[in-house]
């Protein structure tokens, strides 16, 4: 089987894997619905970068035991994000470059997953590549986005509800009370 005969969206990777099967392409940026979400308005008008992606399966045989199923994840893109310092918009570069180990069981790579490096995951009949590199993509984002330097001087906005109130100095009013009292 070719790697041309793998859908990303539907990918069996224990076949994907003995092919030692590559694929590779690119998705509109607003195909990612959730990742989508992240970026700013305007960002599609511009046109959006598009999310660059290639997979790499592998079998890797182990003595004495069943070969390992592997699976080699990368994906860039470059999304326009609101600056939380500025509130501007801020390009920002997010890249993965994951391996996935796949086993029988969700009991089983959960129990893996906390002895490994690399991700480890249930085989399923059928992954949705483009639902994983999404995942991935969603976890790299930066916690807070924000240019290096931000391209103008922030300007502090005071509200005139923020301001305290203008209260008359104790004093002066106990003055004005003296100057009237007759003594």
């Amino acid at each position: 089987m070719s790697s041309r005969d793998f859908d990303p969206c539907r990918l069996d990777v224990t076949a994907f894997a003995k092919a030692a099967g590559e694929l590779a392409g690119e998705w509109p940026t607003s195909s990612l619905h959730r990742l989508a979400e992240s970026v700013l308005k305007d960002a599609f008008l511009a046109g959006g970068a598009d999310v660059r992606w290639s997979a790499h399966g592998e079998l890797r045989p182990m003595r004495g035991a069943e070969s390992q199923v592997w699976l080699h994840v990368k994906a860039a893109t470059e999304l326009l994000l609101e600056c939380q310092r500025c509130l501007k918009a801020v390009d920002v570069p997010v890249q993965i470059d994951r391996r996935f180990l796949f086993v029988h069981g969700e009991n089983t790579a959960a129990q893996l997953d906390t002895d490994n490096e690399d991700d480890v995951l249930a085989l399923t009949r059928e992954l949705d590549l483009r639902v994983l590199i999404e995942d991935e993509m969603l976890l790299a984002l930066p916690i807070v986005p924000r240019h290096e330097v931000c391209p103008k001087p922030l300007v502090a906005v005071v509200d005139a509800r923020d301001l305290p109130d203008e209260k008359p100095n104790p004093f002066a009013v106990l003055a004005a009370f003296k100057r009237r009292s007759p003594n």
